[in-house]
């Protein structure tokens, strides 16, 4: 079981979600203008990728090639864009009562197929009988999907990713419990600050998205990890209230 552990205290949910409110009205507008001059940018890349793609001249294959380049970036940027846009949109919840191993069950039967392309093994270990618990079901879903994909970037060469729900101290949880890489103490301390990522090609809001949606459900999220030993995430969730 992976020893270094990284917890979010309850307690912080107001003052982050204020962050959260300030960082969405000043930033959502930004992010707008910058999609209008890069969707313009990708279309006109494109348009002329397929002119030179035309020519037998081996100059234009070479701007060809650095036009292939431009195209790429710009998708990278679209992905950073819409991974922000998620990230501020995060405000009122539609929340309902939600039994949460049989939203873990139908989110299993969706990303199966992507896991075993993958060579990842799913056990699933879910309660029933749970309490329900008051969900934005498909802003959960995305969390649910966040820690998958951040689980099967750990394992490149496949492993177990354990599912388990359960209610504990009056509380609902749920654990994603992969065999990964796991991560160093430092990173799981900046691993929940935007833009932050140990990958290359990441846009360092996944793990972000994923604190800011389980605090604005009153939750808490705890993360336990050591290199070569995998990562262990537990989620805490209030009870619904009749």
């Amino acid at each position: 079981m992976p020893k270094n552990s990284v917890d979010l205290d309850q307690a912080t949910n107001s003052e982050l979600l204020d962050q959260y409110t300030e960082l969405a009205s000043l930033a959502g507008g930004l992010a707008h203008e910058i999609r209008n001059p890069l969707s313009s940018i990708s279309m006109n890349t494109a348009l002329l990728e397929e002119e030179l793609s035309r020519s037998d001249d081996p100059r234009d294959r070479r701007m060809c090639k650095r036009l292939e380049t431009v195209k790429q970036e710009c998708q990278h940027l679209e992905g950073i864009l819409n991974a922000f846009l998620q990230f501020v949109r995060v405000g009122e919840l539609h929340r309902q009562p939600t039994d949460l191993s049989e939203l873990t069950r139908t989110f299993i039967e969706s990303y199966g197929p992507r896991a075993e392309q993958h060579q990842i093994e799913i056990s699933p270990h879910l309660s029933a009988n749970l309490p329900l618990v008051n969900l934005d079901r498909s802003l959960f879903r995305q969390v649910l999907l966040n820690l998958a994909i951040n689980a099967q970037q750990a394992m490149p060469d496949g492993g177990l990713l354990e599912l388990q729900t359960y209610s504990r101290d009056d509380r609902v949880c749920l654990e994603f419990i992969d065999t990964g890489v796991g991560m160093t103490e430092d990173v799981q301390q900046r691993m929940f600050d935007a833009f932050f990522s140990s990958k290359a090609d990441g846009s360092g809001l996944g793990l972000p998205l994923i604190r800011k949606v389980v605090l604005a459900h009153g939750g808490t999220i705890q993360c336990e990890s050591e290199p070569g030993k995998g990562t262990r995430f537990i989620i805490s969730l209030p009870p619904h209230q009749d």
